[in-house]
Parts: structure tokens; C-alpha cells; sequence
């Protein structure tokens, strides 16, 4: 069944866990997560972002997705991942998104407040959720790079959370998007200032190569939502490379989608605690 963010958030935050957050790419990864989801009867975010915009699949993408939601018993937000833009989220609105994240992080303070703030009126105003993020992530996702450690300032969540709305908030504490270089050291002290104030449900980006027990302590310290899209993708490329042997394509794309339906159970597991 199609969800809003704010809906499974609230089942998160009830049990103490996370929601898994997946990029997909194809009518392969859809069905894979779905298949991982139905199996742990868990609730999952199905993540459209730029890379697959920029090749045109949005439309496509957004009717598999709510196909898939509507043949499930778990609740399935379908979402934008790293709006660039007002009028970006609104193609999403008409595209049937229940979620949009408006990413106005590599602005200043007051333009994504401004940003922010128009894009919630309008999605709020069709039920549709809204996640924002402060402090620009860093690594490489979907062709956005930023090569800054990402510490998100506690001083400016308190500001933002007085003055914006929004569902769930995407902040910075030293996670990054792709694979990270070494064990990345997350500042859970950041952290956990930052869940002390009145904020939204908080969300962790970069969830691909994070030790599971780098996730775990996320979660209990008030991590609502993590993404994952790396790891997807490599399981998925990996599946492939695995069976050009035996050149037979169907068994190539089984391969494929078996490698995700696996990584997407092993993390909606992890992120409930098992």
C-alpha cells in the first residue's frame, strides 16, 4: 500500500527503529526491495533520484513503483531523493510522489529556509511529506560531489526546525554518499545534541559500507530513516558480472535482482534490530 514518509516515520519512531530507504534504478531493483519487504513484512522507502531523472525514467519509474505498492501489504512511500529544485518537487506532486526531499543544503541558511518552506506549503497542501536537509553531504552520488567533511552545525537544526515544517530532517555527522574511503567515525556526541531539540524524525544519507554496528547505534540514538543506493547498485553490477559466463541473460538478471532482494533483507533486518 502507498504510504507518506510521515506515516512510516511514525512506525519508526513507535518501535524504536529505522526506515530503509532504497535508491532504485530499474524495474529489477523495484521488484527485488519488494520482494525483501514483503518477506520481513516491514515497511520501505522506494527512492527515485537524479541519476535516473537525468535518464529520463522518472515517470516510468514512479507507475512501477506505485503498481508494486498497491500489490503490498507493507507500506510503501514512494520518493524524490535530492530535489534540486521548487519545480522539480512539483513534477514529483503530479507524478504521484507521497514523499519529496527538497535539498537546499549547498545553499545559505536563509535561501534554504526559503526554498524549504515553499515546497512544504505545496506538498503539505496534497498530503504529500517532506524531507530537508542541512549541512551538504558529502561523496559522490548520482554525479553530486562534495568534498567537505559533513558536520551539520547543531546551532543552525535549531534554527531551521523553529522556522521549517518538515517531516524528517537529512543532517550531517561525518556520513557521506558512496562507498567511503577507510571506516568512516560518525560524531554521535552531534548527534545526540541534535535529537535533544524540538526536530522532525532525523535521517542518516551514506547507510552503503557503514559497519552494522555504525547503524545500529544511529538507530538507538534517534536515527529514523537511513539510505541506501551503493550497495544496491554494486549488488546488482556483481550479479551480473557473476554469470556472463554462462551467457544466458535471464539467468544473468536473476542473478541481478537476487544480489538486491539479499542486501535489502539483510538492512530492513538491521535496521529493525534483528
Amino acid at each position: 500500500m502507498l504510504a507518506t514518509l510521515k506515516e512510516v516515520l511514525e512506525i519508526a519512531n513507535q518501535r524504536g527503529t529505522a526506515i530503509p530507504h532504497f535508491n532504485i534504478d530499474n524495474i529489477a531493483g523495484i521488484e527485488a526491495v519488494m520482494e525483501a519487504a514483503d518477506t520481513e513484512n516491514y515497511p520501505v522507502i522506494l527512492s527515485i533520484g537524479q541519476g535516473a531523472i537525468n535518464a529520463g525514467n522518472l515517470w516510468y519509474l514512479a507507475d512501477a513503483v506505485q503498481r508494486a505498492a498497491n500489490d503490498s501489504k507493507v507500506p510503501v512511500v514512494l520518493h524524490l531523493d535530492h530535489g534540486v529544485s521548487y519545480e522539480q518537487t512539483v513534477v514529483c506532486l503530479r507524478a504521484g510522489f507521497t514523499s519529496v526531499m527538497y535539498d537546499g543544503s549547498h545553499h545559505p541558511f536563509e535561501e534554504n529556509v526559503r526554498e524549504s518552506l515553499a515546497v512544504i506549503r505545496s506538498a503539505h497542501a496534497v498530503g504529500v511529506s517532506v524531507e530537508c536537509e542541512l549541512g551538504a553531504i558529502g561523496g559522490v552520488e548520482d554525479g553530486m560531489s562534495h568534498d567537505h567533511l559533513n558536520l551539520v552545525d547543531v546551532g543552525e537544526v535549531e534554527r531551521f526546525c523553529a522556522q521549517v515544517n518538515c517531516d524528517a530532517l537529512a543532517i550531517g555527522i561525518g556520513n557521506a554518499h558512496g562507498l567511503y574511503k577507510g571506516t568512516p567515525h560518525f560524531d554521535f556526541d552531534r548527534l545526540t545534541a541534535c535529537r535533544k531539540l524540538d526536530t522532525p524524525p532525523l535521517v542518516l544519507h551514506g547507510g552503503s559500507g557503514t559497519p552494522d554496528e555504525m547503524l545500529r547505534k544511529a538507530i538507538e540514538l534517534g536515527i529514523r530513516k537511513i539510505n541506501v543506493a551503493t550497495e544496491l547498485r554494486m549488488a546488482y553490477m556483481e550479479g551480473l558480472e557473476a554469470s556472463v559466463g554462462q551467457r544466458d541473460f535471464y539467468k544473468m538478471c536473476k542473478q541481478a535482482k537476487d544480489n538486491i532482494t539479499a542486501v535489502a533483507r539483510q538492512k530492513i533486518r538491521l535496521f529493525q534490530g534483528l
